[in-house]
């Protein structure tokens, strides 16, 4: 179902209303919210959307609008004249898309089923992993046109850029102008056809002239559109040896943060009978409602919501399925059904290395199309790995979204408390701490209590890592909790708010140098640490 709520994005020290929000961002959010509104309606009396016209007939076209139109539902029929921004269209699960005008990259990306036409010239990776459905271009596309296509049948009228078709495992793509370079590069499966010149297809693909059964199937999509392809067309299709293919490298961390010792913060203790504060309560930026709320800053990382519940249920990041109050993590394969797993999500994270690579505006294109149909007070963070902290902060800030979750692991393995410093150093220069905004650090074993004090003294918001089964959740409250208010008292800290790095101490000459920490012992950082 296509969810009718909204959400404007943030702006530091003012509510979140639209005046707040750049211009272009509000606006396309802002559409969204009003389509939304009108599909239940135009669905039930298969009414036809219109947006850009006006009631007496007179034309009112949008002017680059992003991430609008987005998870069309079956039936759903919309016009739209103007020309537009990024990812419209996208993700489309079935409904009926006409743009009079142009688009640019990402057009109909990962679409499931349904159709698009747009009748001029669209930007770079159209139809990018598209899945299912029809897609018409009227005019010429850019570079990367279908790449990464699984299924689903795509027209383009003009010429394409370099890389058409690059990586396609599936569908048919139409080309009736001239193609770039390498087109068919790197392809498994599918098959493209090139009505117009053509130079010498990349590695996997090989070229072969089209066949009489092709003509008549493909004649049947075309001509209803009243065009053709001739005899002397061209089709491209993968060899039978095929690109050479990448596997993704693992992720792990070979130190966590056993290495660092807490170290108390005065000479005494505090009593046993005395209250500490372990919750963490993190609003959006610019609001004091809404966000996250937790006893402890511990976030446990599950595939799914329902899968770990209790009466007392703590928050969860989870792929989907979500639970009141849960976090739901957006990859590549969570995007089609977004919104069927957004019913009382505290925020979504967009995970980065789970998509394909995107350039800040359509990065920003997906945000908006996702943050058009959450909760006014939900989170909206962002997460890459630890080798990417600079970049990820400055897209926060840039973005003006909530924060950020850091990856720990690293390919070939890291250590954890390496992490600290580059997380810490960033987020100083680019002024997390003076806007509120959120640093979660997620490890891939379950955290203890000394590394949920590590984390909030580093200066980090909390901690994510999965829970063990033979714990279990209760024994978070009668184990895990118990040792961290112990842990807590111990070493005299009252909250868990107000905890600093002077708490934290390296146990070894190593750790030290790595982390910038004091040195058990020695009371101090290493002298190359002096100064930073």
């Amino acid at each position: 179902m296509y969810s009718k709520t909204s959400v404007t994005m943030k702006t530091i020290g003012q509510t979140r209303s639209t005046m707040a929000m750049r211009e272009e961002t509000a606006r396309s959010v802002k559409l969204n919210r009003e389509i939304s509104k009108m599909l239940p309606e135009a669905i039930e009396k298969d009414r036809l959307i219109k947006i850009g016209y006006g009631s007496g007939g007179d034309t009112k076209p949008r002017d680059g609008d992003f991430g609008v139109v987005t998870h069309l539902p079956e039936k759903s029929r919309v016009l739209i004249l103007g020309n537009l921004g990024e990812c419209v269209g996208s993700m489309n699960r079935g409904g009926i898309l006409n743009v009079e005008g142009s688009c640019s990259s990402m057009l109909g990306a990962f679409q499931s089923s349904g159709r698009i036409v747009v009748e001029r010239d669209v930007g770079d990776r159209l139809a990018m992993n598209m899945k299912g459905g029809d897609i018409v271009v009227m005019g010429s596309a850019g570079i990367d046109a279908c790449a990464g296509m699984v299924g689903g049948t795509v027209v383009i009228r003009g010429h394409a850029s370099s890389g058409v078709g690059s990586g396609m495992k599936g569908g048919t793509l139409v080309v009736l102008g001239s193609v770039g370079e390498e087109p068919g590069i790197s392809m498994t499966g599918g098959k493209i056809i090139i009505a117009g010149s053509c130079p010498p297809p990349g590695e996997g693909a090989k070229m072969r002239s089209i066949s009489t059964e092709e003509v008549l199937e493909i004649s049947e999509i075309l001509e209803p559109l009243g065009l053709s392809v001739e005899d002397d067309a061209l089709v491209l299709i993968p060899e039978e040896t095929g690109a050479t293919k990448s596997v993704p490298p693992k992720r792990w961390i070979s130190e966590g943060f056993d290495k660092i010792a807490i170290s108390p913060l005065g000479p005494e203790r505090i009593a046993e009978h005395s209250k500490v504060d372990t919750s963490v309560r993190l609003p959006p930026v610019g609001s004091d409602e809404g966000g996250l709320f937790l006893d402890v800053p511990w976030v446990i990382k599950s595939d799914k919501g329902h899968s770990i519940s209790s009466k007392n249920s703590l928050p969860k990041m989870v792929k989907t399925d979500p639970s009141d109050g849960d976090l739901l993590v957006i990859g590549e394969n969570e995007l089609m059904a977004f919104p069927d797993n957004i019913s009382g999500i505290s925020g979504i994270v967009l995970d980065l290395q789970m998509m394909p690579p995107m350039n800040d505006a359509e990065i920003e294109a997906i945000l908006v199309s996702m943050s058009s149909q959450i909760d006014d007070n939900c989170l909206i963070l962002l997460r890459d790995g630890v080798e990417r902290v600079e970049g990820l902060f400055r897209l926060i800030v840039d973005l003006d979204l909530d924060g950020a979750v850091v990856g720990v692991a690293t390919p070939g393995g890291s250590r954890a408390s390496a992490s600290l410093p580059r997380i810490g150093l960033s987020s100083r220069a680019m002024g997390f701490e003076s806007q509120r905004r959120i640093v979660a650090i997620e490890i891939t074993s379950q955290p203890t209590a000394e590394d949920m004090i590590v984390t909030r003294a580093s200066g980090c918001s909390f901690i994510i890592g999965p829970l063990d089964e033979e714990m279990g959740e209760e024994g978070i409250r009668s184990k895990v909790i118990p040792e961290l208010v112990g842990l807590m008292k111990e070493s005299g800290i009252s909250s868990l708010g107000t905890v600093g790095r002077r708490a934290l101490r390296a146990k070894d000459m190593e750790t030290a140098a790595i982390s910038g920490l004091r040195l058990v012992g020695f009371e101090r950082p290493l002298p190359m640490w002096l100064g930073n």
